[in-house]
């Protein structure tokens, strides 16, 4: 049994496949991302799928992709954890950032971007990922993603900058008591899912001016730093991945050409193609 997986901070998609690479069943369990989650709830988080821990001594190899493995420590410590469940499996581990490639142009040469809780994006040459920037996660960078958006609707409702029709509705829809929003961030785990639990609200009233103007300048951003400085032509394929771009795909493809770029597909959850591109690659 092969088990594959992508992984972000809010959830994980997994998928496994038999020996005929024959999808056997597919599940989905709480985010997995070793820099943010600690080690125990990494833990705990897996062992709770009935469906994983049913063929753990089955599993023969995990393909795991997620947010937050693209540095050395976060790595070995999901694969410590993955080893110590799956004890007859050979565990590969990469970043999200390259299940976005398989996912969106396999191994054709494109720019691949991620739009989801978190942002990121890369050249891929059709061999290797070019990344101009490392990322800094969702305090310092993620430009344009879920939690992005989440802190620019907190800080506008605290600073009285949102319109009065929308406070009433984003007070209505969450806890806006200033403690529980402090607790969340700085005493509670995964302040980057709370954070873009925030942006949710933005899908209801994504035809809303102030809405549209918050959306649009977040992924100008995105293009200034995350796309533009790889100077790439409109003829250069470029995907977005996640939820953020696949809901506000008109927006964002508006926003491509008034930087001279088309963009070529959007993919809301990269596992499917995923999938396929797995079951042509593994021997």
């Amino acid at each position: 049994m092969i088990l594959i997986a992508d992984g972000g901070s809010t959830k994980a998609d997994w998928i496994a496949i038999n020996k005929d690479k024959n999808e056997e069943f597919r599940t989905r369990t709480l985010g997995l991302n070793p820099a943010i989650v600690p080690e125990k709830e990494l833990h705990n988080r897996i062992i709770n799928m009935f469906q994983l821990i049913n063929i753990k001594d089955e599993v023969e190899e995990i393909h795991f992709y997620g947010a937050g493995c693209g540095t050395a420590k976060p790595i070995q410590i999901l694969k410590n954890i993955l080893e110590s469940i799956f004890v007859n499996a050979k565990v590969f581990i990469a970043e999200d950032m390259l299940a976005a490639v398989y996912a969106a142009s396999g191994k054709e040469p494109a720019m691949v971007c991620i739009l989801g809780t978190g942002s990121n994006s890369c050249y891929f040459n059709g061999t290797n990922m070019e990344m101009l920037v490392s990322s800094l996660g969702y305090i310092l960078m993620d430009e344009a993603s879920g939690n992005y958006f989440g802190k620019k609707l907190i800080i506008d409702y605290f600073y009285d900058n949102m319109p009065q029709r929308i406070a009433q509705k984003f007070n209505k829809e969450f806890n806006l008591d200033a403690d529980y929003i402090k607790k969340n961030l700085y005493r509670e785990p995964n302040p980057n899912m709370y954070l873009a639990s925030f942006a949710k609200f933005m899908f209801d009233f994504k035809e809303d001016k102030y809405i549209k103007r918050i959306i649009k300048k977040g992924f100008q951003e995105f293009f200034k730093y995350r796309v533009l400085p790889y100077n790439k032509t409109a003829e250069t394929p470029l995907y977005f991945i996640g939820s953020i771009a696949y809901y506000f795909r008109d927006i964002l493809e508006k926003i491509a050409i008034k930087n001279n770029l088309q963009i070529t597909d959007v993919i809301q959850r990269p596992i499917d193609n995923l999938l396929e591109y797995h079951k042509h690659n593994i021997n």
